[in-house]
């Protein structure tokens, strides 16, 4: 086997990804979560809050596909809806963080609207990017949105080291933490 022609071919894969390429250094437990709050709770409107924040949330792990790129941001025009905009009219003088807050906040007065499954699975992604995301101002985001996710719910939020044991692709440790009732 040419190695030099496999490791050539597999970039090129990669070039072809729409995971962005540090997911991919995550546990596969920690990636597991993340892909399961990607595609979002049915049954609700285009445009309602969760919407705004999960095609930010895409556009975190995400390539867009239409564009074939990382968008860092939730305000360009990019991306088509499922990684498109979460803001309109990028550079309105305001940091993007503080009209993203404004989402995270009419979502969490609507979270009785969701599925709590899809709440838990949003949080927990939530917390992978507020610990994992390179880009700090990103990261640092997420962290903040995470902490308010679980202080909506009235629980204290896990230490990064808390998830990587809980989510570290170790049975015994994720074990540690599970109800006997669903682990299976």
């Amino acid at each position: 086997m040419d190695v030099n022609k496999y490791y050539n071919d597999l970039e090129a894969d990669m070039d072809s990804c729409v995971v962005q390429r540090w997911v991919l250094r995550l546990t596969m437990m920690q990636q597991s979560v993340l892909f399961t709050a990607v595609r979002g709770p049915d049954g609700l409107p285009k445009y309602h809050h969760s919407k705004y924040l999960l095609r930010w949330y895409r556009r975190c792990i995400l390539k867009s596909a239409m564009d074939r790129d990382t968008l860092t941001e939730p305000f360009s025009p990019n991306g088509g809806s499922f990684t498109g905009p979460s803001l309109l009219n990028g550079d309105r003088g305001r940091a993007w963080e503080e009209e993203m807050n404004e989402h995270v906040g009419a979502y969490l007065r609507a979270v009785d609207e969701l599925p709590h499954h899809f709440q838990l699975h949003f949080m927990h992604a939530a917390e992978i990017l507020g610990y994992k995301h390179p880009d700090r101002r990103i990261r640092d985001w997420w962290h903040k949105t995470y902490l308010r996710l679980v202080h909506d719910m009235h629980v204290w939020p896990e230490t990064e080291e808390q998830l990587d044991s809980r989510l570290g692709d170790c049975r015994e440790q994720w074990l540690e933490r599970a109800d006997p009732a669903t682990a299976a």
